[in-house]
């Protein structure tokens, strides 16, 4: 099938923002087709002393809620800061990540959207330290940290369905 950013979608978005919810979008099928399948064993399975599939799918939603938070020009609230430090947790059941992925995607979708293309040069502080970015530049960062983090997951999944068949 056609990646997202080639089915000519989503044109009524400016071309920044179109890239973006393409980013999730194929975030979201490549997930479902190679992540679903995973049993709670294998979605908190670390072959090779690697980060689960779990921390992967957490992080990308979770992540994804920081970063957008901080394009609005919100500093993190304390429930996001407990989120963070739970996101390597043990013991997740694959259903429930799967459905905080998924959610994530949606939620960060209706957030991108809510942004004006008038905004990405507006600056804006990143982390504890308020380092300096911009609107865009965490646009940007958004679509490919998810897709670092999607490729990281993919891939843990792959190593774990074929450590299983052995």
């Amino acid at each position: 099938m056609v990646e997202p950013w080639l089915r000519g979608t989503l044109t009524e978005v400016d071309a920044l923002r179109r890239q973006v919810l393409h980013a999730f979008e194929l975030a979201a099928e490549d997930i479902e087709r190679w992540c679903a399948g995973l049993s709670d064993v294998g979605m908190n399975a670390r072959p090779f002393g690697i980060a689960p599939v779990a921390f992967h799918l957490r992080h990308i939603a979770r992540s994804l809620d920081r970063l957008l938070t901080y394009a609005e020009g919100r500093t993190l609230s304390g429930d996001q800061m407990d989120a963070l430090a739970s996101e390597m947790e043990n013991g997740a059941f694959a259903e429930v990540v799967l459905a905080e992925v998924q959610a994530g995607l949606g939620e960060s979708r209706r957030r991108v959207l809510m942004i004006s293309r008038q905004s990405y040069e507006e600056p804006c502080g990143v982390g504890r330290a308020m380092l300096p970015s911009t609107v865009g530049g965490l646009l940007v960062h958004c679509a490919e940290h998810t897709q670092r983090h999607v490729g990281q997951a993919v891939t843990t999944a792959k190593v774990v369905m074929g450590l299983r068949a052995e």
